[in-house]
């Protein structure tokens, strides 16, 4: 066996019984796909690391056909790929390919976050503060996976309140690829409370709508982020 896959099975395991709960028969490969995805970006499946269709199988209490479903789900994402004689694994990025996505979704967020602060209602603006603080409080508790959702949740919601379709589909599917990086490069406690400083003035420039100020603001935060994680490649290769 795959020492990778074998010394991550008791983690997807543990992982998987949550969301063993929330499998549902009508969306059944869509909460599958949910899953694996979110072990992917957590790192319970690391880069590299073999899928063993039996375990996961087992590991979320559902038969090898829905998990077929969400493996072609996420080889389409980017986030695995098929390999002859291994079968699926989790996709690897070098550090050229992840500068690339970084460069080009500090754009991209830099472009959202001047159309939100043109389109952006008072209602939506009270919902990204909320998610804010939120997330403030997950960072002073040192609750790094509920601090990332929020922080997925607060940079989603920006894009969507920008209503741009084309902008939208881009973002979501660069998006997918680097999530796993994003997630990993949170672990410097003083990245960490730069990234959290970098929110709460987003919030200001929001509040205010100032375009310039937020797209500055997003294209240096991803340029820190495309940083950190250039040196984290950097330090495993």
């Amino acid at each position: 066996m795959d020492s990778r896959s074998s010394a991550t099975t008791p983690l997807i395991a543990e992982a998987a019984i949550a969301a063993k709960l929330t499998i549902v028969r009508p969306v059944l490969h869509e909460a599958v796909t949910q899953a694996v995805r979110k072990m992917i970006v957590e790192g319970v499946l690391p880069p590299g690391a073999r899928l063993n269709e039996r375990d996961l199988c087992m590991s979320l209490g559902v038969s090898r056909t829905p998990l077929r479903e969400a493996l072609k789900v996420l080889a389409a994402e980017g986030l695995i790929v098929h390999q002859p004689n291994r079968g699926a694994v989790v996709a690897v990025l070098n550090q050229q390919e992840a500068g690339d996505m970084f460069d080009l979704l500090g754009c991209l967020e830099a472009y959202a976050g001047e159309l939100a602060c043109e389109r952006i209602t008072p209602d939506q603006f009270k919902h990204l503060s909320a998610l804010t603080d939120e997330m403030a409080a997950c960072h002073q508790r040192g609750a790094l996976p509920e601090y990332y959702e929020l922080n997925r949740r607060i940079h989603d919601t920006i894009n969507e309140i920008a209503h741009n379709g084309a902008l939208r589909q881009t973002y979501l599917a660069l998006n997918r690829r680097v999530q796993a990086l994003r997630f990993r490069s949170n672990h410097d406690p003083k990245k960490w409370e730069h990234a959290m400083e970098d929110h709460r003035q987003m919030i200001e420039a929001l509040e205010t709508r100032d375009g310039p100020r937020l797209a500055a603001l997003m294209r240096r935060h991803l340029l820190e982020k495309k940083i950190a994680v250039l040196a984290m490649l950097a330090a495993t290769t």
